[in-house]
């Protein structure tokens, strides 16, 4: 399958499933730790986004003109939107765990999984330097994958 087309596959994925966590009330928590843990993966997520600026604006994996970004959260992660986007579902879906909310965080995760790897293959292709950033850099979570 095209990358970018498994790329809008997955995107779209993700969304629904954290549209039917909300719905299901499996992604937000009274508690302070896990209410913690998501306001950072959404300060990861806005470093990112100022970092990577407007060009990251995308539905599907597509490599945009311009250098490869490698300063902010990217020093240390080659994903750090997709990384926060799933720190954030997971740990609600911990919080309120449930059989039906763990299938959406798994759908979470695959679906950003996915996005990451399509855009890993275009970047090769766009960026020569990607794979020695690549071989330096996590791919989501640092120290674990």
């Amino acid at each position: 399958m095209n990358s970018k087309i498994a790329s809008i596959i997955a995107t779209a994925v993700s969304i629904l499933a954290l549209a039917a966590l909300v719905m299901n009330h499996g992604l937000f928590t009274p508690s302070p730790v896990v209410t913690g843990v998501q306001a950072l993966a959404v300060l990861l997520m806005i470093w990112a986004r100022l970092t990577f600026g407007v060009r990251s604006f995308h539905a599907a994996a597509n490599p945009t003109v311009g250098r490869l970004i490698t300063n902010g959260p990217y020093r240390y992660i080659r994903h750090p939107i997709y990384a926060a986007v799933v720190v954030f579902a997971v740990v609600g879906v911990i919080a309120n765990w449930s059989m039906l909310n763990g299938l959406f965080g798994l759908l979470i995760v695959a679906g950003m999984m996915t996005r990451a790897l399509c855009e890993e293959r275009l970047l090769c292709v766009q960026y020569p330097e990607y794979a020695e950033y690549a071989r330096r850099t996590w791919r989501m979570i640092p120290y674990v994958f």
